[in-house]
């Protein structure tokens, strides 16, 4: 190529280059979607994994062996505390009561003959008329009477014990479960759950909490029972179950493979909607949070300096403001380094420099945070 044409080259590209410039330039400023920073109350959420707990759980069992009764109630009916749930054939040890009393009834009759005896003998001693050795042996034949019906009254307290086992009634009010045996089978001692009682009205929730995380919620005050705290269930389909609960216990151990406390809350459960071992998320804040400087998340950018948002000053130019972030929730992110009421750029960002005249549009107060 000839240096005269490569000059026309380079003297063309010039030209192209200097009519973008001018182009660019005469470009009308880029619009912006900006937004208020806003003075809210803004608070942490701390969210654990949790289980459901009753406050009240019995694993109904036989004491005694026999054959099963029939029930007297129904899989997940409501029970009440003293209620009878089942029996197991009585009969056998109604007859070893009555079997014992008898022998009570024997033993009485018998101390009461020890005691005439006695006191024939104790007689006869006032009158010279008796023996020492007569009497010492009526007062030993007395007391041995009087032993055996100590004896005998005591295994007729166990006969009745063990007729009183025949009767399973719930210790507690509650829902009952699934009987797992029927009637008919021999039970005992050694045949295992027949059916599980629960209380449903309140319900413990457990959860565990990491040492890092159990110092740093003392900080706050949040062990504290009087604290304001907002306790929350987030259940399986997401929502938050209505009722709210209250941190009443942590444990005094620390786990020692996960370097975990155990935490407990209790809950209102009025209608069921929790039930014992159920998986859910746990979600505390403080209910009284401080109020902040926030704005939509998707305002704030972040370079190597850190994080900075845009701002628009009265002459509708673009302000790099670098900020620090605090909480983040609901699309709203807390910072340092700006003040409520500043106008940030919430949308269109990306086209802005600092210094950079822009054309700003208010979002509408309804409008959700959006990145731009």
């Amino acid at each position: 190529m000839s240096s005269i044409r490569l000059l026309a080259t380079i003297a063309l590209a010039c030209a192209g280059f200097s009519g973008a410039a001018s182009a660019q330039q005469g470009l009308p400023p880029p619009a912006v979607l900006v937004q208020p920073a806003e003075l809210k109350s803004l608070s942490a959420l701390s969210e654990f994994i949790g289980r459901a707990a009753a406050v009240d759980k019995v694993e109904l069992q036989g004491r005694v062996k026999g054959f099963l009764g029939p029930r007297k109630f129904t899989d997940g009916d409501e029970v009440k505390e003293g209620q009878l749930l089942f029996t197991i054939e009585p009969e056998p040890y109604q007859a070893t009561v009555e079997q014992k009393a008898a022998a009570r009834d024997a033993a009485k009759a018998a101390l009461e003959n020890a005691n005439i005896a006695l006191k024939r003998a104790a007689d006869l001693l006032r009158t010279n008329t008796g023996t020492q050795a007569t009497y010492d042996q009526r007062l030993s034949e007395q007391l041995q009477a009087k032993a055996q019906v100590e004896s005998a009254e005591a295994a007729l307290r166990e006969a009745e014990i063990q007729l009183s086992y025949t009767e399973i009634k719930s210790p507690i009010t509650g829902r009952i479960g699934r009987a797992t045996v029927s009637p008919g089978n021999i039970v005992g001692p050694d045949s295992g759950v027949l059916a599980t009682v629960v209380s449903e009205n309140p319900m413990y929730v457990l959860f565990p909490v990491t040492q890092r995380e159990l110092m740093e919620a003392r900080k706050e005050g949040a062990t504290d029972p009087n604290a304001p705290l907002l306790v929350q269930l987030r259940l399986a389909d997401g929502t938050l179950y209505k009722e709210k609960g209250k941190i009443n216990f942590i444990d005094v151990t620390v786990d020692a493979k996960t370097d975990g406390q155990l935490v407990r809350a209790v809950f209102p459960n009025k209608d069921r909607v929790l039930t014992d071992g159920q998986t859910l998320r746990v979600v505390i804040e403080n209910s009284s949070p401080p109020s902040v400087v926030a704005v939509p998340q998707g305002a704030i950018a972040i370079d190597q300096a850190g994080a900075y948002l845009f701002v628009v000053n009265d002459k509708n130019q673009a302000e790099q403001r670098r900020v620090k972030t605090g909480v983040a929730r609901d699309g709203l992110q807390a910072v340092e380094g700006l003040k409520a009421g500043e106008k940030v750029i919430i949308q269109g960002q990306q086209r802005v420099r600092p210094g950079m005249t822009v054309n700003p549009t208010m979002a509408p107060a309804t409008s959700a945070p959006q990145k731009g």
